[in-house]
């Protein structure tokens, strides 16, 4: 009766062995099928993201520019404003020139009417000459600066007009934005924590693998149906045997020509029912 008891526990480990050998294998393909149902979810969700960027089209960069040009124009007018102070000053000192230079003209005018000899005379004269040269340059100054001061006060209307046009149509642009983030504000809530929740399911290394793969790919697309027994991103034909390898959900395949991940029609539903419910 013990050597019967002992074939039977024997019996036992014999049967109980390939079974929690296959539940094991279980678990690595559910958790395959699980990562590459969350890659292609992902890839729906950064999808529909990249549609409302599109959306939103050139707006902010649009905003931006604007905001830098009003910048630009607004340290031109300060420009302009430092200039027209400084010529405003060079104009006050010229014609206080021109005021000392003609009351030393005055002065000097009563002096030769009293001078003893042609030497004094002379060297009065001279002065004098002296003196309505640098009132003839001081007004010569004072008409340059002047006409530059026109200038100013032409280029300071354009560009405040400039600037009163550019902050109107900013202002527009940025209602325009606003309308359309609050319009989409909810749609990209969900669509965030879809994205959170499914991140959880990848390891780093897909994160990043995905993440280089959208960078590298014009569309954005990473992760790609077999579609027509061809690449969805790239379209080069997959092999029969690949196909199946891929349907079989037992690892992450990608097109050999392209580098996306592809998944097959059962993924993808999987994953689209996690997305839009």
């Amino acid at each position: 009766m013990p050597k019967k008891a002992s074939n039977d526990k024997t019996t036992e480990a014999t049967v109980q062995s390939p079974v929690t050998e296959n539940n094991y294998l279980n678990d690595v393909d559910v958790a395959v099928e699980k990562r590459l149902v969350a890659l292609y979810a992902l890839q729906l969700i950064d999808s529909e993201i990249d549609k409302i960027q599109i959306i939103r089209g050139e707006l902010p960069q649009a905003i931006e520019d604007l905001e830098d040009e009003i910048t630009g124009l607004t340290t031109r007018l300060e420009n302009y404003a430092a200039e027209t102070q400084a010529a405003n000053q060079r104009i006050a000192g010229e014609k206080n020139v021109i005021a000392e230079s003609k009351e030393r003209i005055k002065a000097l005018q009563e002096q030769q009417n009293n001078v003893h000899n042609n030497r004094e005379y002379e060297t009065i004269n001279k002065e004098l000459e002296i003196r309505d040269l640098e009132i003839q340059l001081a007004e010569r100054h004072i008409k340059d600066t002047t006409a530059r001061l026109k200038e100013i006060e032409h280029h300071m209307t354009a560009a405040q007009t400039l600037i009163d046009e550019r902050r109107e149509n900013l202002q527009v642009k940025k209602d325009e934005l606003d309308g359309i983030i609050v319009e989409n504000e909810q749609e990209e809530k969900r669509l965030d924590e879809k994205s959170q929740e499914q991140s959880k399911y990848i390891e780093e290394r897909y994160l990043t693998a995905y993440e280089r793969i959208r960078k590298g790919s014009r569309n954005g697309l990473a992760v790609v149906k077999i579609d027509r027994d061809a690449c969805g991103g790239c379209f080069s034909k997959i092999p029969p045997q690949r196909q199946m390898e891929i349907k079989m959900h037992k690892k992450v395949i990608v097109c050999e020509h392209c580098g996306r991940i592809l998944v097959d029609d059962d993924i993808a539903a999987k994953a689209d029912e996690l997305v839009t419910k």
